[in-house]
């Protein structure tokens, strides 16, 4: 399956379940290099950062230090893993998936703490809860934050108009307030324009809904909390859409020919305005966003860090300051749709133009407010993995008719399992 950025957090967490284990970075030896080197290693995946600032970066720094990039394809963190587990070869500067970051921090002495570099001085421009998830128990900063995920809700204000509903971002948002408001929406739109789905799948509502708190599968004291009630919340409301018929049931390749045709909304991150525009060029001008229902939640987001063999810190701290500052963190939302976890960058022009896809509307109106507003939840390294049975039972659901109760039930016993074989009480 060719997933886009839309997919990633099922595809992390069935990933980290199939293991059964949460990947460390191991005990390899490995130098600290020279501290002055002249010549420093970038390590990134496609879209994690802004090409043309990476490429005037190499440039601007030119006289200091010669800045060799890599562009790393394929399964990134376990390249990363194996590389700072042998010691060897090690970039000065990696990027870190947001996702897999939980799993570094227990091995926060793989990296360089970036506060004693002056990440302490800088911290107060880049959103307080993105900073925190790279951030040892201890304070040790091992991530220097890159982009996040806010979220909202995409929808084709055609097919709004089409069922007599309002088609006016504030509206929309008025009228798909929560949960229950978006559904009832959902049905009277189905009601109204036969054929067409509220959402592609009760996994990405699930993601969503789980995002939207202040507690995640696994508290602060290791114990699995993924029975409580705020989970099942979580896994309630994602159910809904399926028993009121407003779900596609899509969990393969065919989202690129549903998302314009019988989709009508969408719930993704700032990112996923991309994903649709380059699956739908057709529908552009019909699309516009409006906030999430039940508030923002976050999905994505990385950082950049650096390995404790960088052979020049003060320089690569220099670089990726450069690279991160709020004026490049702009150019890369115009660049590439990443998002900033700076707020500053909210308000410079490349952010606060209209988008022709959506109508022409300045969709920052929705991003940058949700952006500031999503709750902070701790994550644990094994989240990912517990969290696996519950997206895998829900697809059940859609693909074999598997009774809710019963897949909820399987979820929580094989999570638990899950937890236990990580060390979570």
């Amino acid at each position: 399956m060719d997933l886009s950025r839309r997919g990633f957090l099922q595809a992390a967490a069935l990933t980290a379940a199939a293991s059964g284990l949460t990947v460390a970075c191991g005990s390899g030896s490995g130098s600290a290099g020279s501290k002055n080197g002249k010549n420093l290693t970038l390590w990134y995946w496609g879209g994690a950062l802004s090409d043309k600032v990476v490429a005037e970066a190499k440039t601007h720094f030119s006289k200091d230090v010669k800045l060799t990039v890599a562009s790393i394809g394929g399964d990134f963190k376990s390249k990363l893993t194996t590389t700072l587990a042998a010691g060897t070869s090690v970039p000065d500067i990696t990027g870190i998936k947001g996702e897999d970051m939980a799993s570094f921090l227990p091995n926060a002495g793989r990296f360089l703490d970036l506060n004693d570099l002056g990440f302490k001085d800088i911290s107060s421009q880049y959103l307080d809860w993105k900073t925190k998830l790279a951030r040892t128990e201890d304070g040790k900063q091992i991530g220097f934050p890159i982009d996040i995920g806010p979220t909202a809700l995409f929808y084709r204000a055609d097919l709004f108009d089409k069922a007599g509903l309002p088609t006016d971002p504030d509206k929309v948002a008025e009228r798909a307030g929560t949960w229950e408001d978006y559904f009832a929406l959902g049905t009277e739109l189905k009601k109204q324009v036969p054929g067409t789905y509220l959402v592609n799948n009760i996994g990405s509502v699930f993601n969503m809904a789980v995002g939207q708190g202040t507690e995640r599968f696994i508290d602060r004291d290791n114990h699995f909390i993924g029975d409580q009630d705020h989970i099942r919340k979580a896994w309630t409301t994602a159910v809904r859409p399926y028993t009121l018929g407003l779900d596609a049931k899509i969990n393969d390749n065919s989202w690129n020919a549903a998302v314009g045709k019988s989709l009508s909304t969408e719930l993704g991150a700032a990112w996923h305005a991309l994903d649709i525009e380059q699956a739908a060029p057709k529908t552009k001008g019909k699309w516009r966003v409006c906030a999430m229902p039940g508030g923002p939640a976050n999905q994505g987001g990385s950082y950049l860090a650096l390995p404790k063999q960088c052979r020049n810190p003060e320089e690569a701290f220099k670089i990726i300051s450069w690279i991160l500052s709020p004026k490049n963190d702009a150019r890369g939302f115009a660049d590439a749709a990443i998002f900033p976890a700076a707020p500053a960058a909210y308000s410079d022009p490349a952010m606060t133009g209209g988008d022709p896809f959506f109508g022409g509307q300045k969709i920052i109106d929705v991003f940058g407010p949700a952006a500031k507003s999503i709750p902070a939840a701790y994550e644990a390294p094994a989240d990912a993995a517990v969290m696996a049975p519950f997206m895998t039972e829900l697809t059940n659901i859609e693909a074999k008719g598997k009774k809710p109760d019963a897949a909820w039930h399987d979820a929580v016993g094989q999570a638990k399992q899950i937890a236990r074989r990580q060390g979570v009480s």
